[in-house]
């Protein structure tokens, strides 16, 4: 593969994804990590975006930044959902390209594709149809965002292009009780279950939804090798292929972390897109395919996350 070099700016290091990718980068030997605080770079402010990108001028930027959360969050805070992920990416993209900077690799999300299209999901597929209800805000910022780049790249010929990430997980995760994604919220909660000795868990929804979920280091993976690529498509979906349903997902997240009590759907909770698997052809015939499994994936996570417990470093916004 070929190398990647020069400043390369994170956005959203701190995040799982983002402290990810600085992991894959620092195996870069000619490649510069820059990154900013919350403190020192307020993403949603204009002139302090703007000042950071003229001051800096980094060759390249990983966009992962953003406000995220699971259908309970997206579904309170339509607001700051749409509202601060659309100034964030708009922001960056206009002053990265008025900086300069040569390449832009901006985070989407399946998320963002309409809520009943043809499974496996293709890259065709986004704007074909209505969005998910529960997560139409967060869809519809990352929608502007992605598509500012590619009529960037079209209009003025630079490299902006766009990754479409599906469930991720891993160390580093969001494991709040309300407003964290799918699997660290049952990871916890089994956890928490097995300690309090509790007969039973309840899941929200039926259980029936299929979802797909990628290790987080594999996706930082699958980034560095779009920096590689000379010609990338504007968005490339990036996943397993894989999928199951959440009762099944709840299940062998019991199984890891040794819970034996009896598991419990409440369908009177929202279920959210009944199906979201992405067709990740694109992005295997360039060359990269996925290397961690779920049930190796969420032993490496488990791990990580007794380990942020036992040092009081546990992600719960």
């Amino acid at each position: 593969m070929t190398e990647i070099t020069g400043k390369i700016y994170v956005a959203g290091h701190r995040g799982m994804v983002g402290s990810a990718v600085c992991r894959r980068l620092a195996s870069e030997k000619n490649c510069q990590v820059l990154t900013a605080t919350r403190d020192s770079l307020d993403l949603t402010n204009q002139s302090s975006v703007e000042d950071f990108f003229a001051q800096e001028r980094p060759d390249a930027v990983i966009f992962a930044a953003a406000r995220v959360g699971g259908v309970l969050a997206n579904d309170t805070y339509p607001v700051e959902f749409l509202g601060d992920n659309l100034l964030m990416s708009t922001f960056a993209i206009n002053a990265a390209y008025a900086a300069g900077v040569k390449r832009f690799l901006f985070l989407g999300s399946t998320c963002i594709y309409p809520r009943d299209c043809p499974q496996p999901i293709q890259e065709d597929a986004l704007l074909t149809g209505p969005l998910e209800k529960t997560n139409e805000a967060y869809a519809l910022a990352k929608i502007a965002g992605l598509k500012l780049c590619q009529f960037y790249r079209r209009q003025h010929g630079v490299m902006f292009h766009s990754a479409m990430p599906t469930n991720l997980y891993g160390p580093g995760d969001n494991y709040h009780p309300q407003h964290s994604h799918v699997l660290p919220a049952l990871l916890r909660r089994f956890h928490e279950a097995r300690q309090e000795g509790l007969e039973s868990v309840t899941i929200w929804g039926t259980g029936t939804p299929r979802r797909e979920f990628l290790y987080v280091d594999d996706l930082a993976d699958a980034l560095a090798f779009l920096m590689t690529q000379q010609n990338p498509p504007d968005w490339a979906n990036v996943g397993t292929g894989v999928d199951l349903s959440i009762l099944e997902l709840a299940q062998l997240v019991a199984n890891t972390v040794g819970y034996q009590g009896e598991i419990k759907t409440d369908p009177s909770k929202p279920d959210g897109t009944p199906v979201k698997c992405s067709d990740v052809s694109r992005l295997n015939a360039l060359g990269w395919k996925h290397k961690i499994e779920l049930a190796q994936g969420l032993k490496t996570t488990y791990d990580h996350f007794l380990n942020e417990v036992e040092s009081g470093q546990m992600r719960s916004v």
